[in-house]
């Protein structure tokens, strides 16, 4: 049940989720509480947006309205409609149906820097910063200050050094984009928007990437913007996160606006059932059972080394055993992953698998011929091709199995694939839709995809859960352990901690390249291994984690 917020009854959660299509969509706008507040004037405001992609109906005619000096947040599983909103907010894709109008005046952006002339600012979870460029440089990129053709350096050195100053941070103007952290990047992106005089700033999960000092020193950038007017959009998949810095909570469910009110009429709790509708009762909760303590090894590998990053690091990992990696930000848990299948340069030690010497993998390719594969941390890049189709991304590791006489048709592989993505709880609809166009807990699920067809020995898991919400981490929770109880060994590098406690039978603990423990997944307290891992970290490690 979810309140009413003009008369504080209770209604049915799926109340305002049905699932309306062709002229019946704008109608499904009027099923959502309004989110007009008092006699204020919304600075942006989208009314019945649709939007159909071939075989999905994305957005089902919504409604939002984004107020001045306010965080708006905006939450719902993946495929809910989120990111499509807000690509149609900022310009970055176009509308089916329904109109935008910014400051009580109809507007089309055709692109998202016409959205952004007109202040409309848009940071994204996959960052647009110019590595080559200086950080000056990407904040004034396309308006760089001039006079007859030639640069004013000192003049966007005194813009620039304002827009630090009203967000409170210190980044040196002339350091390589790429060579700064995440945090600072993201500044970057917010100065950029200052910098056009943003009047809505629309974040995408802007903490995914960064450890908790650096959230919090976000989460003052939010609350200054704020105070001086900006409206923030804020997408999170961090339920905790959006509780603590939103003014009104907005929840879409398949498409639809599912319930809108402000932020003290939310729980948790009530969060999570808004995005669940009636499939809340029905949430997969995981219940491991662990692998008997003398189960066969699948992986042993001992003297890990990758120069200037891993030193020395030994493990092994059951047949059916879940095993989770827990360490700061920089702790190396994706390096020590990535060296197992071949990714890093320099990297060496030993390997056995299934009891049998295997040399060291120079290549992925060479790792999954000894049985061990890596859904890593990058989908977007390392993970996907985002121009093919789904179905061609689960079976780009052997199309092979999919082909006829050797030639390759969409029938087959489309074949091959759904069981695959069905297991994953992936839309149908989606297979024959470019990746690019997916979500990214969806994305998740076509990584994951490709390697449950593969048949590994041994899967590791890099941030599996990063960007997706709650309903879709069960999901792929549940997939992981039914790999498990099916005898493969698994391995999950995961930032949020309460995931690797919950869902492993082992949790090594590392702390700047070392394996510094080595502790009971379920039978441990969180507050035991943060314990663990402050102990070995200096205390520069942890100002940034």
């Amino acid at each position: 049940m979810i309140a009413n917020p003009s008369n504080g009854q209770e209604l049915p959660v799926g109340a305002a989720a049905s699932s309306p299509t062709g002229d019946d969509s704008k109608a499904a706008a009027s099923l959502a509480p309004s989110m007009e507040r008092g006699d204020q004037t919304s600075i942006m405001s989208l009314r019945a947006i649709v939007k159909v992609y071939p075989g999905v109906n994305a957005l089902k005619g919504v409604d939002l309205d984004v107020f001045k000096s306010e965080v708006h947040a905006l939450i719902g599983e993946n495929g809910a409609g989120k990111s499509t909103l807000l690509k149609i907010a900022c310009g970055a894709i176009a509308r089916t149906a329904g109109e935008v109008k910014l400051e009580g005046q109809k507007v089309e952006f055709e692109h998202p820097s016409a959205a952004r002339t007109a202040g409309v600012v848009a940071v994204y979870q996959e960052l647009t910063i110019i590595p080559a460029l200086s950080a000056m440089a990407n904040v004034f990129l396309g308006r760089e200050h001039r006079k007859w053709g030639f640069l004013r350096r000192n003049a966007m050195l005194e813009e620039y050094s304002e827009l630090q100053r009203q967000l409170d941070v210190n980044i040196d103007p002339d350091r390589p984009a790429g060579l700064l952290s995440i945090a600072d990047q993201q500044s970057l992106e917010i100065m950029r928007g200052l910098a056009v005089d943003a009047k809505i700033l629309i974040l995408d999960e802007p903490t995914a990437s960064i450890g908790l000092h650096e959230r919090e020193a976000l989460y003052s950038i939010v609350r200054k913007l704020r105070s001086r007017g900006v409206a923030i959009l804020l997408i999170s998949h961090d339920l905790d996160e959006v509780l603590e810095l939103s003014d009104h909570i907005t929840v879409l469910r398949d498409g639809l606006k599912a319930a809108s009110r402000k932020r003290e009429q939310w729980t948790k709790q009530s969060l999570v059932d808004a995005m669940l509708g009636d499939r809340r009762s029905s949430a997969i909760i995981i219940h491991h059972k662990p692998p008997p303590s003398q189960q066969e090894k699948l992986l042993e590998a001992s003297d890990i080394d990758v120069p200037g990053k891993v030193q020395g690091v030994s493990f092994n990992v059951g047949r059916g055993e879940i095993v989770g990696i827990a360490g700061l930000v920089g702790s190396r848990r994706t390096e020590l992953l990535r060296a197992i299948v071949g990714m890093e340069p320099g990297s060496s030690g030993k390997l056995r698998v299934k009891g049998k010497d295997a040399g060291w993998p120079t290549s992925p390719r060479a790792a999954r011929k000894v049985g061990i594969a890596l859904a890593p941390e990058d989908r977007k890049h390392q993970g996907l091709v985002l121009s093919l189709a789904s179905y061609a991304n689960v079976t780009l590791p052997n199309p092979w199995k999919a082909s006829r006489a050797g030639l390759l048709f969409a029938r087959r592989e489309i074949a091959r694939a759904r069981p695959l993505t069905e297991q994953l709880g992936l839309q149908k609809g989606a297979l024959r839709r470019e990746a690019r166009t997916l979500s990214g807990g969806n994305q998740q699920k076509l990584v994951l995809a490709k390697w449950l067809g593969m048949k590994m020995d041994v899967l590791l898991v890099d941030e599996p859960t990063r960007g997706v919400d709650v309903g879709a981490k069960q999901e792929l929770f549940k997939v992981l352990d039914d790999l498990a109880k099916s005898g493969v060994g698994v391995v999950i590098v995961s930032s949020e901690l309460e995931e690797v406690m919950d869902n492993s039978d082992r949790v090594l603990v590392m702390s700047r390249g070392r394996l510094i423990g080595e502790v009971e997944g379920r039978k441990t307290s969180k507050d035991e291994v943060v314990q663990m891992i402050f102990a070995a970290e200096p205390e520069s490690a942890r100002e940034h984690s």
